[in-house]
């Protein structure tokens, strides 16, 4: 199982310390960019999930591929 989870700053280094002294379990501080990445990509799964079950209601690809280039 993988985890993902958000540590104040200055506890990070214990927090790390402390998971990586279990042996069953490892752990790695990302940077910034790749936890926003991250949360990006769960998002757009969520969304997606939400468009399968009729909750959410997809955009065109069109107006999708329109807002990537005007960024």
């Amino acid at each position: 199982m993988t985890l993902l989870i958000d540590v104040q700053c200055n506890k990070g280094d214990f927090i790390l310390e402390l998971i990586n002294n279990f042996p069953f379990a490892k752990a790695r501080a990302i940077s910034p960019a790749k936890a926003h990445l991250l949360n990006e990509f769960k998002e757009a799964v969520d969304n997606l999930n939400l468009v399968k079950q009729d909750k959410l209601k997809p955009r065109p690809a069109k107006e999708l591929l329109d807002e990537l280039i005007s960024e």
